[in-house]
């Protein structure tokens, strides 16, 4: 598996591999202002786009990994860890913080593998299922 920055050719795998992004143009424009601040990453596997991820900075002064996705081709073989581990390697602060709605059961048993810690709820995002909060210190 080879993780990289993902760049504006990327965008087509990018779409095409998260199964919102055909839906919501909502998005489509999120991946393409993460990838125009440098702030995307990308997994491939064997060459094939499998993953990805961005971290920002603007979670109360914080790093957050604002999101994560996995084709659904490739869940199950370690892309998410790989990523969630590699913005952990690369967090320029002490805390690196994560999110996912309650009844995401598998990205809360990511998170909790990759050692963060539940650190709260947020009520009122998406109607009957709380967002989870997870943090992670930096050592």
């Amino acid at each position: 598996m080879h993780i990289r920055v993902v760049t504006f050719d990327d965008l087509p795998a990018l779409c095409k591999l998260d199964a919102f992004a055909a839906e919501y143009p909502e998005r489509r424009e999120a991946i393409h202002a993460w990838i125009g601040q440098g702030i995307c990453r990308l997994a491939e596997v064997d060459g094939e786009p499998a993953g990805y991820g961005a971290l920002t900075y603007h979670f109360f002064g914080s790093a957050f990994i604002e999101m994560l996705m996995v084709d659904v081709r490739f869940r199950g073989r370690g892309v998410g860890l790989a990523l969630v581990e590699h913005f952990q390697a690369i967090c320029l602060g002490p805390k690196l913080f994560s999110s996912t709605n309650l009844s995401n059961r598998p990205m809360q048993s990511l998170l909790l593998k990759a050692g963060f810690k539940p650190s709260g709820y947020i009520h009122n995002l998406d109607e009957n299922d709380p967002e989870l909060v997870f943090l992670y210190p930096v050592p």
